[in-house]
């Protein structure tokens, strides 16, 4: 690290610990890269534009101009080398930090170095690393776990007869594989897998897999589908095809989410809040660059599977 990064870097965690406790709207106007000008900068690398990575964000936004914070972001469209492109840009910018929803989890040893050769730390969102020595922290969504809940929903409403089940999995990588995993891993046996295609969290082309899956096998029981945004489209093409007693099981809990619980559409869903993670994400960031604050590496976000009898439950998902 060159003296004068190391010296960037002590001024902002210094100033990192008054920020922290201002909690009101504090920062100027936002510039024309959506940023809120404050005394930390912080570079925010999404990675894609579904309605989760835009509820996250605007979290990321919001709450980087509610501790003063001064945040750039881009977008990795769903490409490790975009992302890693992102990150140059990021540095180019001497931010203090980055924070990193990544597109696959196999891309972030070169992000990570890459950073740290310049002497910037990485905060990651959603996801960990096996070995966390060379990042700041995360905000960690037990993505195992999620998959597991919607299993376990399954497990209990099969009630031991022998069912099927469809998977329309997201994009190759990080989230979805982690998600698809833990849920496979829990399913009882009872419960067998007959299809398994990615959707790419695009609904489009979930659609499309959902339209394919139920002609393959009509007498279908069950779907797991690896957002709501594609579980809509999903329901449409079961529906349309005669399908409608399929249940169909989620992930997200946005608000349309917890709504399609409520009516039916689907059966259940486990909400991990895009708008806790972002908050999540940059209060840490901000307080671990001073160490004087005690800030937990790791921050575990809450996970609740929401169904009909507990839809009060749901936390709130995206900011306003």
């Amino acid at each position: 690290m060159k003296p004068s990064t190391r010296s960037r870097r002590a001024a902002a965690a210094s100033l990192a610990g008054v920020a922290a406790l201002v909690l009101s709207g504090c920062g100027a106007q936002n510039d024309s890269g959506g940023a809120a000008d404050g005394s930390v900068s912080l570079g925010f690398v999404n990675g894609s534009n579904t309605h989760f990575h835009t509820c996250l964000l605007k979290a990321v936004e919001q709450e980087a101009k509610a501790q003063d914070a001064k945040v750039y972001s881009a977008n990795s469209k769903q490409d490790a080398g975009t992302e890693l492109s992102n990150i140059e840009d990021m540095i180019s910018r001497s931010v203090d930090a980055l924070i990193v929803q990544t597109v696959n989890v196999d891309a972030l040893e070169g992000d990570i170095a890459k950073a740290k050769s310049a002497g910037i730390p990485i905060y990651l969102t959603s996801v960990a690393t096996s070995d966390m020595d060379d990042v700041l922290g995360a905000a960690v969504v037990d993505l195992k776990k999620v998959g597991a809940l919607d299993a376990e929903w399954i497990g209990k409403d099969a009630a031991g007869e022998d069912v099927t089940v469809g998977v329309v999995a997201g994009a190759p990588g990080a989230a979805s594989d982690l998600l698809v995993g833990g849920f496979k891993d829990a399913l009882p046996k009872n419960a067998k897998v007959v299809a398994d295609q990615p959707g790419m969290f695009n609904p489009a082309k979930a659609q499309d897999v959902a339209e394919n899956m139920i002609q393959a096998h009509p007498g279908l029981d069950y779907a797991f589908v690896a957002n709501e945004e594609m579980a809509f489209a999903v329901r449409k093409a079961f529906d349309a095809a005669g399908a409608k007693d399929v249940k169909i099981v989620s992930v997200n809990g946005t608000e349309e989410g917890v709504a399609a619980v409520k009516d039916g559409r689907l059966s259940a869903t486990v909400a991990n809040s895009a708008m806790t993670i972002g908050q999540t994400a940059v209060r840490s960031t901000i307080g671990l660059l001073d160490e004087k604050q005690g800030v937990d590496k790791i921050a575990d976000i809450p996970l609740v599977l929401v169904t009909k009898d507990n839809l009060s439950e749901a936390p709130q998902y995206c900011p306003k």
